[in-house]
Parts: C-alpha cells; sequence; structure tokens
C-alpha cells in the first residue's frame, strides 16, 4: 500500500512537471530595450514578438512625461484616450496582463502617440508547435522574455510539498 501512495506521488510530481513548460507565461518588455518612449517604431518592433494569452506586457517609461492607456480600436486610430479601457500607468515600471485572445491597444496621452507611442498586437491562445532553434538574429528579440511560472501550478505544487514530507518522514519506504 506505501509503495502505491509513493508511486502515486511521483506521478502526481511528474503531472505537475510537465504542465509547467504547457502553462508558460512570458513578461514582455514593450520595445525591447529602447522601452516606452517617443520615436519608436512599436508597430515593426511586435512584428517581432508572439502575444499569447497569460503574458504580462511590461512598459518601462518616464511616468513625469509618458503615460499608457488601453484604448479600443477607434481611439487607437484617432490617438484619443478618451474613454479608455484601462489605464496602466502606476509607476514607470508597469505591467498588463494579456487574459483574453483578441487585439489589444495601447498609446500615451499628451500628444505623444502621434510621435509614435502607440502599440497594436494580437493575442492568440495556444502557442504553436516548438520550432526549431531561432537564428542568431531573432535570439535578441527572445532575450527580452522572462519566463514566469502559472499561478495554478504553484498552487499544485505548493499543496504536494506538505503531503510529500509527511509521506517521506512519518511512511518511509
Amino acid at each position: 500500500m506505501r509503495r502505491l501512495l509513493w508511486w502515486l506521488l511521483v506521478a502526481a510530481a511528474m503531472a505537475v512537471a510537465a504542465m509547467t513548460g504547457s502553462c508558460e507565461a512570458d513578461l514582455i518588455k514593450v520595445g525591447g530595450k529602447q522601452g516606452w518612449r517617443p520615436d519608436v517604431n512599436y508597430t515593426e518592433w511586435a512584428m517581432s514578438e508572439d502575444f499569447y494569452v497569460g503574458d504580462w506586457l511590461y512598459f518601462i517609461f518616464d511616468k513625469h512625461y509618458f503615460t499608457v492607456f488601453e484604448v479600443n480600436e477607434t481611439n487607437y486610430k484617432i490617438c484619443s484616450e478618451k474613454e479608455f479601457i484601462t489605464n496602466i500607468t502606476k509607476g514607470g515600471r508597469d505591467v498588463f496582463n494579456l487574459t483574453q485572445e483578441r487585439p489589444y491597444y495601447f498609446l500615451s496621452s499628451g500628444g505623444y502617440c502621434w510621435h509614435g507611442m502607440r502599440l497594436a498586437i494580437n493575442v492568440t491562445s495556444h502557442m504553436p508547435p516548438a520550432a526549431p532553434a531561432p537564428s542568431p538574429s531573432k535570439t535578441k528579440s527572445a532575450a527580452q522574455k522572462m519566463p514566469s511560472i502559472s499561478p495554478i501550478v504553484l498552487s499544485v505544487i505548493i499543496l504536494l510539498c506538505p503531503l510529500l514530507f509527511n509521506f517521506f518522514f512519518f511512511f518511509p519506504v
């Protein structure tokens, strides 16, 4: 009976480890090394990135001059933050979670949108199958992404740790 329980716990731990890879989200620094500032071509930058549900956008900017608003497509096209969806501006090092499969639109107010501070991205729900290793030219873009762990996976791991501890210390195999 103890051996069966031990193998069940091992199987559960392996399942959690397998899920970690598929539930991965990225922290994507908007604009790469340039950050969120005027005179950056965010359309060109976004074309070299992939955005998935669960990813986080990381906006780095001078909060005394710039802002970040999520807006609808109409306001994006006319550079208007009126009737914005979300004010992301908190302190100049701000994150935004991409929670749905849909287009997202962001801009900076105060006329900076007209100087290029706007971003349109399309978020998809599933990552495509693994591709071959990136070429050296794409390595720079990949370095801007920082993997993180899903809250669900982290919760499962936290719940399993006490069970494993009790099992190994109170029921030695």
